[in-house]
């Protein structure tokens, strides 16, 4: 088997450089291997696809959530299997693979894990791993990415921070919700639509979710007042917030949203903005590596 390791050395504060050495020893007198560093937003994408037009590999994406979905949408189309070493802020999306959050030892127990195939969303032509939002919390990502560059500020103080940034500026969004062909109008706060179970530095978007099932989860937050949201976010932290009445859990295969104006989009912590966004799922669509207890 050969090994690509995709390194952003911006990750984490420069945390996912520090397994470089960790990888030449493992791999020292074994199979071939390879290392590269991404030196611009893009990079992965590109360089994985140099790799993986020519021969088959096991990819690791060594970074946070965005340095994954580039490193997916490199591997998409080839018989390469994409592994995921947490060294960003949030690392939301291996909590739903390796639940208990273990990453002691994460480098050997990933390389020497076993793969098998899940689900991916896909907007237009580009595919996402873990979760897709509108509204609110788009707006809270794109406020915490800046936040993020600041000295001593982690991941989850970044997304705190913007939630009361974001907060005091945000309007409800009135939009059109096409669900398996079904039509409902809300005003919201924000929608999530999820193939795995975490997002914004652990908050458990979806508790029921699965990157397997051939479904995408749904979590629809009706608009409502400052107020509300403070009662909010606490629970959706911990995956209790379905008893809160201005939200409506959803299972589907596919998702339209239209709004009359331009609403944030956040896709695996790439920002867009449209007023118009469709979603679907691909069922059993990439082999995954978990990692070895």
């Amino acid at each position: 088997m050969k090994h690509l390791f995709i390194i952003n050395p911006k990750a984490g504060k420069g945390k996912a450089v520090t397994f470089i050495k960790e990888i030449k020893e493992y791999f020292k007198d074994k199979e071939d291997y390879f290392i590269e560093t991404t030196e611009r937003e893009g990079h992965a994408t590109s360089l994985v696809r140099e790799y993986v037009d020519r021969n088959d590999y096991r990819v690791y994406s060594i970074g946070g959530d965005g340095t994954l979905n580039e490193v997916l949408n490199g591997i998409i189309g080839s018989n390469s299997s994409l592994a995921v070493i947490p060294a960003g802020t949030g690392n939301d999306f291996i909590k739903s693979i390796m639940e208990g959050g273990n990453n002691k030892d994460i480098l050997r127990r990933t390389i020497e894990g076993t793969e098998e195939f899940i689900d991916l969303g896909k907007i237009n032509k580009k595919y996402f791993i873990n979760i897709s939002s509108v509204g609110f919390d788009a707006a809270v990502t794109q406020n915490a990415r800046y936040l993020k560059r600041k000295p001593f500020v982690s991941g989850k103080l970044a997304y705190l921070f913007s939630i009361f940034l974001t907060m005091y500026k945000f309007k409800g969004i009135d939009v059109d919700i096409i669900i398996d062909g079904v039509t409902i109008k809300r005003k919201i706060l924000l929608i999530a639509i999820a193939n795995g179970k975490y997002y914004g530095g652990g908050m458990k978007v979806a508790p029921d979710a699965k990157v397997t099932d051939g479904l995408l989860d749904i979590c629809i937050v009706n608009n409502m007042s400052m107020w509300r949201v403070f009662r909010l976010f606490p629970k959706l932290i911990i995956g209790r917030h379905g008893d809160i009445e201005e939200v409506e859990f959803l299972k589907c295969e596919s998702i339209l949203i239209k709004g009359k104006e331009s609403f944030p989009i956040n896709m695996d912590g790439e920002i867009l903005n449209n007023n118009e966004i469709h979603i679907g799922v691909e069922k059993q669509h990439i082999r995954v590596v978990k990692p070895n207890n």
